[in-house]
């Protein structure tokens, strides 16, 4: 009796060490918010998604916290953009955890950016007299819808190499985004339609696949070089090609300071429009396939 009492115990530990197993969520985090919201719309509720990067902070210049080198000794999945967008703060942390899982070439890595079709791949050397110029591409590729896409099928067979348990949940998930993104994307298309040509200035190097997608043109940037200050000769250029160019609009995120976009409106009468560039930036950006609407709203919304 005591022989069959131990066995039966045995098959019952058992048991629920399957259950706990199968029940247990990959732990994932993602560097940036758009990733994350693309991840929690693939994974559901087989995955907690910890999401380094704030909604308004500089995908650039994310503060490095010793509390994150914990968050990502424990993930299962790190879903990176890529290109070297994170390059200032994210391999010195990777660099100080213990995990194997999340390294150059694991299962568990996640680079969005893979696939997508990429813009200003410089021709050339990069060097540091050239700003902040990423050898690989323009990073900046989140905001144009058919990059999410990608972005989005990207994440889902990430999460699929470590838990194909659950990849048909993953796939069918990911097909309910894209149809969502879709659905987006037409939206946008409609709204912008009218205001196709309609040259813009951008603080920053990071509209360019933006623009693109929904027909602005692009003449200009506040910043002289990506990533380096404008100088007063810089801001004086700039008011003259927009004032030559009839140019009425100027866009910017959040985390760029202001004073100078003022200045050039000022001088222009362009007017400035500063919008929130990831998910949870503000209000009515729940989720990846409202970002762009968002963004198209305040524009249309500008140029009326």
């Amino acid at each position: 009796m005591k022989a069959v009492h131990i066995l039966a115990v045995t098959v019952l530990l058992a048991a629920t060490s399957l259950a706990t197993a199968a029940d247990a969520k990959l732990n994932v985090v993602a560097t940036l918010p758009d990733l994350g919201a693309i991840a929690q719309a693939i994974a559901g509720d087989k995955a907690d998604i910890k999401v380094i990067g704030k909604s308004n902070e500089d995908p650039h210049y994310v503060q490095a916290k010793p509390s994150f080198i914990v968050t990502l000794n424990n993930a299962d999945v790190l879903i990176q953009n890529g290109l070297d967008l994170e390059i200032g703060w994210l391999p010195a942390l990777v660099d100080q955890t213990r995990n194997s899982k999340i390294r150059s070439g694991a299962p568990g890595l996640v680079t969005a950016a893979d696939g997508i079709p990429l813009l200003e791949v410089p021709n050339e050397p990069v060097t540091r007299a050239m700003g902040d110029v990423h050898p690989g591409g323009n990073p900046h590729f989140s905001i144009d819808p058919e990059n999410g896409k990608i972005m989005a099928k990207n994440i889902a067979d990430g999460l699929a190499r470590v838990d194909p348990a659950d990849s048909a949940l993953f796939q069918a998930n990911l097909a309910t985004l894209l149809a969502k993104i879709s659905d987006s994307e037409n939206a946008c298309l409609a709204a912008m339609a009218p205001y196709k040509g309609t040259k813009v200035v951008t603080y920053h190097k990071s509209l360019t696949y933006f623009c693109q997608r929904f027909g602005l043109t692009e003449v200009g940037t506040v910043e002289p070089k990506p990533g380096i200050p404008p100088s007063p000769s810089h801001i004086t250029e700039l008011i003259d090609l927009m004032k030559r160019e009839n140019v009425k609009l100027i866009l910017m995120e959040p985390w760029h300071e202001r004073r100078t976009p003022d200045l050039v409106a000022q001088q222009t009468g362009a007017k400035v429009v500063e919008f929130a560039a990831q998910v949870g930036g503000a209000p009515d950006i729940t989720d990846y396939p409202s970002l762009c609407k968002s963004i198209t709203s305040q524009v249309v919304a500008a140029l009326k």
